[in-house]
C-alpha cells in the first residue's frame, strides 16, 4: 500500500452540546422543534434514489402527544420491496468498484452534516417522533451517528492494512471485497444512530442495502436519508422502504442474492429470521452473514461496600433514561439487605424530583414510551405486581395514555429472585429490585447468571477490589458489556464496542473492527515472480556413491 494513503481525517468523538439555558444550540433546537411541529409532511420511500409514493398513507405522531399529526408516510407493499432489491443490485457493481477514499468521503461528509447543519433537525425529529429528551437525542442522533460514520472510516482503513507476510520470490496480499448480493438492514426505534449505522456500515465496505426502519421511527429515518443524499451517496446504494416486516422478510430472505442481515430488535424476531435463513440456505449464492443485537435483561449487582448514593443514581439513570427503552437499560438490581434501607431512601428522594412530560419541555427527564402496545404491556406487568404476593410496587406505577403513552418510573421489589419481572425483558421504565442476604452473595450471583436468557449489559458496584474481581470473573458470560461502578448504559463508539451474547445477539460489537469484518469477503492473492519449471523435489536425486 502506498505510504500515507491511510491518513484519513478522522476526528475524536463528537463533543456533546449542553443545551443549557442561554446557549445558541438550545435556541436553535427549540426553533427547529417549533418548525417541525408546524408542518405536516408526506414522507416517501427512497428507492433507487427516487421518491416513491403509494396510495396508503400512515399517520405519524409524537408518542407523548398522540392527537398531534407530524405527517404521513407512504406504506409500501411487496412490489416496493422487490423494487428496492433490484435497485440495490443495479447499483452494486459501480459502488463496489468505487475507490475506498470516495466511499469514505461520503460518510465523513455525512458525519459533518449531522454535526453541523442537520444537528438541530435530526435531534428535533428524534425528540418528536420517538419522545426523547434533548440530551438523549443529542448523544444519540447527532453525536453517536456522526461517531459511527467517522470511526467506520477509520476501521475500514485499519482492515485494509491487515495484510499477510510475503516470503522471498512471492507477493501475498488480501483484497477486501463487498459481499456478493445485498444486505438487509432491519432497524429499531430506540436509537436513531443504530437506524443509520445498520445500513451504513455494510455500505461503507462497498455493499448495497435494503433498509427497513421500525414503523415508530420513520420520521427520523427520513432525515437520515436526507443526510445520505446530501452527502452524495449514489442512488440505489441504500434503499429506504416502509413495509410490513413479515412480508418484507418473506421476500428478502428467499432471494438468491441475499448476502446478509444487519439487525437490532427483539430476540423472537431475530430467531425467526435465523430459522427462515436456515430453511432457505440452499437458495443463496453465498452463506449469508447474520449479525444481530437483540434484547437484554440488564443488571446491577451491588455488595455491602458500595457507595450508596452512587448506586442509587446508577439505578435511576440506568433504568429510567429514555424511559428504560435502551437495550442496555438497567432492569434488575441485586442489593444486600444491610444497605437496602439507606439506598431505598436515597433513591426515593432523588426519584421524587424527576419530572415527566413532553420532550419539548427541556426540564422533563422522562417522556412517553414508544406506542400503545408497549404501554399496555408495561401497565399489565405493573398491575400484576400490585396483586402478586411475591412482589410490591414501591415507587411509581401510575400510567396514563389519555394524552400520550406516559408511564411513571416504577420500581418493583421482588420477594423471590425468579419473579417474572426479574426475568422477562420489559423495555420500559420499570426496575425490579431483589434484596439478598449479605452472606448469600455467591448464591445470588449464581441465581443472577441463570435467571435470564440474555447477556447484553451488566454492572458490579463495590468498593472491595477482591469482590470486584471475583464478581467480574463469575459473571463473565452474563454480559457482553460489563461496567464496574457505573450504570450499564452509555456505550460510546470507539470506546466500548457494544454487543452481547446468549439471547442478546451475535456479539459482533457495533462500531468496531469486529463488526466491519462481517461485511467484507476476503480474497487472498499470491503472485510468484519466477515460476517453477520442474516438478521434481531435491530429495528425488540419487545418493552419491
Amino acid at each position: 500500500m502506498p505510504k500515507g494513503i491511510f491518513n484519513v481525517p478522522v476526528a475524536k468523538n463528537e463533543p456533546v452540546l449542553t443545551y443549557a439555558p442561554g446557549t445558541p444550540e438550545r435556541k436553535e433546537l427549540k426553533a427547529k422543534i417549533a418548525e417541525l411541529r408546524s408542518q405536516e409532511i408526506e414522507l416517501p420511500m427512497i428507492i433507487g434514489g427516487k421518491e416513491v409514493f403509494t396510495d396508503r398513507k400512515v399517520r405519524m405522531f409524537p408518542p407523548h402527544e398522540i392527537a398531534h399529526t407530524l405527517g404521513y408516510y407512504n406504506q409500501g407493499d411487496a412490489s416496493h420491496v422487490e423494487m428496492a432489491i433490484d435497485a440495490a443490485l443495479s447499483a452494486r457493481e459501480k459502488w463496489a468498484n468505487m475507490s475506498w477514499q470516495h466511499r469514505a468521503s461520503i460518510f465523513l461528509k455525512a458525519a459533518d452534516l449531522l454535526a453541523g447543519p442537520y444537528r438541530a433537525k435530526i435531534n428535533a425529529a428524534t425528540m418528536l417522533g420517538q419522545s426523547k429528551n434533548a440530551f438523549q437525542a443529542e448523544i444519540d442522533a447527532a453525536c453517536e451517528l456522526a461517531d459511527f460514520f467517522r470511526f467506520g472510516v477509520q476501521v475500514m482503513t485499519d482492515i485494509y492494512k491487515i495484510q499477510p507476510e510475503s516470503a522471498k520470490g512471492m507477493w501475498n496480499y488480501n483484497e477486501y471485497r463487498p459481499l456478493e448480493g445485498f444486505i438487509y438492514a432491519l432497524t429499531p426505534f430506540n436509537f436513531t444512530s443504530i437506524a443509520g449505522n445498520l445500513p451504513a456500515a455494510p455500505a461503507l465496505m462497498g455493499n448495497v442495502a435494503v433498509w427497513k426502519p421500525s414503523k415508530t421511527a420513520v420520521y427520523s429515518a427520513g432525515v437520515i436519508m436526507e443526510v445520505f443524499q446530501e452527502a452524495g451517496l449514489p442512488d440505489g446504494v441504500i434503499n429506504l422502504v416502509f413495509a410490513s416486516g413479515p412480508m418484507t422478510a418473506d421476500i428478502v430472505l428467499t432471494h438468491p442474492d441475499f448476502a446478509g442481515i444487519h439487525f437490532t430488535g427483539s430476540t423472537g424476531v431475530f430467531q425467526s429470521i435465523w430459522k427462515k435463513i436456515g430453511e432457505n440456505i440452499y437458495k443463496y449464492k453465498s452463506y449469508p452473514r447474520i449479525v444481530g443485537e437483540t434484547g437484554g435483561k440488564d443488571f446491577i449487582f451491588a455488595d455491602n461496600t458500595v457507595n450508596k448514593r452512587a448506586l442509587a443514581i446508577a439505578m435511576l439513570r440506568g433504568a429510567f433514561e429514555y424511559q428504560g427503552q435502551k437495550c442496555s437499560a438497567a432492569s434488575r438490581v441485586y442489593v444486600p439487605e444491610s444497605i437496602w434501607p439507606e439506598v431505598k431512601e436515597i433513591f426515593g428522594a432523588e426519584l421524587a424530583t424527576v419530572k415527566m412530560g413532553p420532550p419539548e419541555d427541556f426540564t422533563n427527564f422522562v417522556n412517553a414510551v414508544i406506542d400503545e402496545d408497549s404501554f399496555d404491556k408495561l401497565k399489565g406487568f405493573i398491575d400484576r405486581a400490585r396483586e402478586d404476593e411475591d412482589a410490591e410496587v414501591i415507587f411509581g406505577g401510575n400510567c396514563d395514555k389519555s394524552v400520550g403513552y406516559f408511564i411513571e418510573p416504577t420500581v418493583i421489589q421482588a420477594k423471590t429472585p425468579d419473579y417474572i419481572t426479574m426475568q422477562e425483558e420489559l423495555f420500559g421504565p420499570v426496575l425490579t429490585v431483589y434484596v439478598y442476604e449479605d452472606e448469600k452473595m455467591d448464591e445470588t450471583l449464581e441465581i443472577l447468571d441463570k435467571t435470564s436468557i440474555y447477556a447484553l449489559t451488566g454492572a458490579v458496584m463495590s468498593q472491595d477490589r477482591y469482590n470486584i474481581e471475583k464478581i467480574t470473573k463469575r459473571l463473565e458470560n452474563a454480559a457482553g458489556n460489563f461496567y464496574i461502578n457505573d450504570k450499564p448504559t452509555g456505550a460510546v463508539v470507539g470506546q466500548q464496542p457494544f454487543g452481547g451474547a446468549r439471547g442478546s445477539g451475535t456479539d459482533d460489537k457495533a462500531g468496531s473492527i469486529f463488526n466491519f469484518l462481517r461485511w467484507t469477503a476476503i480474497r487472498t492473492i499470491k503472485e510468484t515472480f519466477v515460476s517453477p519449471t520442474e516438478y521434481t523435489y531435491p530429495n528425488f536425486q540419487a545418493d552419491e556413491e
